[in-house]
């Protein structure tokens, strides 16, 4: 009698270790869902704009062009001056060079981009918010264009001066921004020239020591009201592409020179082919629209899971609403510009966010026929669809990320949101839908 308790005992001891366990166990998952569920709520008062702007004003949406409304303007871009092998450096630095000058003016998130129509190559800006097209081909310019000319005298005449373009021209400039000349004080022009353009500098400052070489910008003087701030004294031969501007600048005057320095430095002429203004109203139709339809296909989503699966469906619906609310948080924190086609891969991802649901609670009603209990046959269910779903997820997950990289434009909106969608997805549907199944269901 004495051995039976004693091991009744044991056993009995052995249970309540088990069962504390256990409750140790569903402490953390509960504590780890309460997480989830809070960064949700954040998360969604976070996305809808109309709640958070009482709240705050940090980080609004980001509209694009399509939504906000707009100008739109199409550069053609000249490069029959430009070598074959160097054209595609070109065209990129180009757009570099625009996209720095319009983010200059305070334009709230603007799109640059290049595209090939035939055997032209197109410079196209959106600048959502700006409703003025002449303000904003103001704002662009035509084809500013830095020059480096030498002064000649004539013989004839003393007092007549002539400026000589020479080969270096902002082509060849990488950058150009405001130093401090270290033994006067004063600000200074510190600029940086390319491999060649440092011969060519080399050169030209060579053949011209203690004369002035003139920096030109549109066949202007780059200071018109200045002949000296324009028309820099060379002191010694400069080798290495690497060239300082001293003088007795004032700060204002540095930085105007260095902002007209590096607008000049475009790597080939660009021609206004096309303007346009988007108007708010369609914009904000469409974008009314565009919920409409994500809301109308996330209910449909919602009302088929909760049909089909019953009570298995309630978890997949409230893992999908988690969701949507930290993907919304997401778009707006990162900040995505949002546009038209990006709705649309965020509704297409809505749809894969049940997928993956989908196949584990196939994979669970199987493994119930086989008379499994409901809790081991939802563990093999996810088991046995874990690799269906990383491999359908990792195959859009590329197919996105070729898209991003090799698009431009709106191409790039979709497959930007799509790829974040489906990562997010893959976590609400394995992680919060499995933590929801293992803590409520018996």
């Amino acid at each position: 009698m004495f051995s039976l308790r004693h091991n009744a005992g044991l056993i009995s001891t052995g249970v309540y270790y088990t069962l504390d366990f256990i409750m140790l166990d569903r402490k953390r998952m509960l504590a780890f869902l309460t997480l989830i569920v809070t960064v949700s709520v954040v998360a969604g008062v976070f996305s809808y704009q109309p709640l958070w702007q009482r709240i705050s004003s940090f980080r609004p949406w980001s509209l694009g062009l399509d939504l906000a409304g707009g100008s739109l303007l199409t550069y053609d871009i000249d490069v029959s001056k430009v070598k074959d092998t160097e054209q595609d450096n070109v065209i990129r630095g180009l757009r570099d060079v625009i996209e720095k000058r319009v983010n200059l003016f305070g334009v709230s998130e603007p799109k640059v981009y290049n595209e090939k129509v035939g055997n032209s190559n197109r410079l196209v800006i959106e600048l959502a918010g700006i409703k003025d097209i002449d303000k904003a081909i103001a704002m662009i310019g035509q084809t500013p264009f830095l020059e480096f000319r030498e002064v000649k005298q004539d013989e004839k005449s003393t007092s007549t001066v002539s400026f000589v373009p020479t080969e270096l021209n902002g082509r060849y400039v990488v950058s150009a921004q405001v130093g401090r000349d270290q033994t006067a004080g004063f600000p200074e022009i510190d600029f940086t020239l390319n491999d060649e353009g440092a011969v060519l500098f080399e050169k030209i400052t060579g053949n011209n020591i203690g004369k002035a070489i003139c920096l030109f910008i549109d066949g202007q003087p780059i200071i018109p009201d200045s002949f000296e701030d324009s028309c820099p004294r060379v002191q010694g031969m400069i080798s290495g592409g690497k060239a300082r501007i001293t003088g007795q600048f004032s700060i204002t005057r540095a930085q105007q020179i260095v902002e007209r320095f590096n607008a000049g430095a475009l790597p080939a002429p660009i021609t206004l082919v096309n303007q346009q203004t988007v108007g708010a109203d369609f914009g904000k139709d469409s974008l009314q629209k565009a919920i409409f339809a994500g809301a109308i296909g996330m209910l449909a989503v919602m009302i088929f899971m909760l049909t089909y699966y019953r009570t298995l469906g309630i978890f997949a619906s409230f893992a999908l609403i988690i969701y949507t609310a930290l993907a919304l948080g997401l778009f707006k924190i990162v900040p995505i510009t949002l546009t038209l086609s990006g709705i649309a891969g965020f509704i297409l991802s809505i749809g894969m966010a049940v997928d993956a649901n989908i196949l584990v609670y196939e994979r669970t009603k199987e493994e119930m026929k086989k008379g499994i209990p409901h809790a081991a046959a939802i563990e093999e269910g996810f088991r046995r669809a874990w690799t269906s779903i990383r491999d359908s997820n990792v195959s859009t997950l590329i197919t996105s990320a070729v898209l991003y990289f090799l698009t431009s434009s709106f191409v790039q909106g979709f497959a930007l949101t799509l790829f974040l969608g489906v990562v997010i997805s893959m976590f609400s549907a394995i992680t919060t839908t499995r933590l929801m199944l293992r803590l409520f269901l018996k």
